[in-house]
């Protein structure tokens, strides 16, 4: 044991292992444990639980060389696709979405792990072609084996995961050392062609999305004409969240007309649970997550820059940019600043998977941090 602490004080530095990063994930979920309370008693001690397997994962994880990790990559991202398709074909089917896994022991939902994988199958991918990551037959290659992924979550449907994904590549390909030329012409071609998408979308019979799809779409462009039915929960959600002033009403507000109590939005624990911490800790509740947020997405990028190679700021920006993500897609939808769509806050909301995989993420941060630059 004495041999193995001392192989480890020799490779790592653990002088930079990053504590503040540990103290704001650490403080973000003890603050979600007890939101997840409120919201919804009977989860709270699962979500405690997630949050303890979590940290013991991410203190195992920290002390593992991520290289070691990365030259299964290929492994992993078979894994991934393996599950992605057991997921369609033998998963449990929820509200009409199939995308969780039951294996009798626990139940998982595998698009969040797909997360992770890809993350870490793309920074070993693009580190071993960091000087040709500009060219087309990188690029082609790259886009290929995304999308896979991309259309085995789209099916179960997951749009929202969808979305977080293809958002997630285009940071990791963007801290793989893309040229801004080429930067540049995507977005000239993907703009107006997202444009026109979207107007296609909200016509009558198009055959893009699904039509529950289209309804939330056009409930977030006209929620006076949808009040009672698909923007019902996104309006709720914003009374709520404004309702709650300053400091909000207390922490387990008994009120009847609180959003929760009053059965005013479904799944208040995962997709609304903005709306809880507004109605219950007020503006300064709400300042409070998103600066945690936002520190620990900056923390992930300092450590990142002072990564020894490609691979190590690929990760470290990879899981900045999908807490970054996550938290902007589902507080966007909590203010109807975004159409309705499914999506956890990191950290806060529940979800033993989605809570896990993130502490993991976390845990390769760190490991990344424990080997800096030499020259640092």
């Amino acid at each position: 044991m004495n041999s193995y602490i001392q192989k480890l004080k020799q490779h790592y530095r653990f002088k930079h292992y990053r504590i503040s990063l540990v103290l704001l994930v650490t403080a973000l979920s003890v603050i979600g444990v007890f939101v997840v309370g409120s919201a919804q008693q009977s989860y709270q001690i699962q979500q405690l639980q997630g949050v303890i397997l979590g940290l013991i994962a991410m203190a195992v994880v920290s002390l593992i060389d991520y290289n070691w990790i990365l030259k299964f990559y290929w492994v992993m991202y078979a894994v991934n696709i393996v599950m992605l398709i057991t997921v369609l074909l033998f998963g449990e089917n929820v509200n009409g979405a199939t995308r969780w896994l039951n294996l009798g022991f626990v139940q998982f939902q595998p698009s969040d792990l797909t997360k992770l994988i890809l993350i870490l199958f793309f920074a070993r991918f693009l580190s071993d072609r960091e000087t040709i990551v500009s060219d087309k037959k990188t690029i082609i290659q790259a886009v290929a084996l995304l999308v896979p992924s991309l259309i085995l979550v789209y099916k179960q449907p997951n749009l929202s995961n969808t979305i977080c994904l293809a958002l997630l590549f285009c940071v990791l390909m963007y801290m793989a050392g893309l040229n801004y030329k080429f930067i540049g012409t995507v977005l000239a071609i993907a703009v107006p062609t997202a444009v026109i998408l979207f107007i296609i979308v909200i016509q009558p019979n198009q055959p893009l999305i699904k039509e529950y799809q289209q309804t939330r779409i056009l409930a977030w462009l006209y929620p006076e004409e949808y009040e009672s039915e698909e923007a019902y929960q996104q309006l709720n959600s914003i009374m709520a969240i404004g309702s709650g002033q300053l400091t909000g009403k207390g922490y387990k507000t008994d009120s009847t007309v609180s959003v929760k109590n009053g059965n005013f939005i479904s799944e208040p624990q995962t997709d609304f649970i903005f709306a809880i911490i507004g109605e219950e800790l007020g503006f300064v509740g709400c300042c409070v997550i998103i600066i945690l947020i936002l520190l620990i997405v900056v923390d992930c990028i300092i450590v990142g820059m002072r990564a020894r190679d490609t691979a190590g700021r690929i990760i470290c920006s990879g899981v900045g940019g999908l807490i970054g993500i996550q938290s902007f897609i589902n507080i966007g939808v909590a203010t109807m600043t975004l159409p309705n769509t499914g999506i956890s806050l990191p950290f806060v909301s529940y979800g033993k998977t989605s809570v896990i995989c993130l502490f993991i993420g976390i845990g390769f941060v760190l490991n990344v941090g424990l080997q800096p630059n030499k020259y640092q």
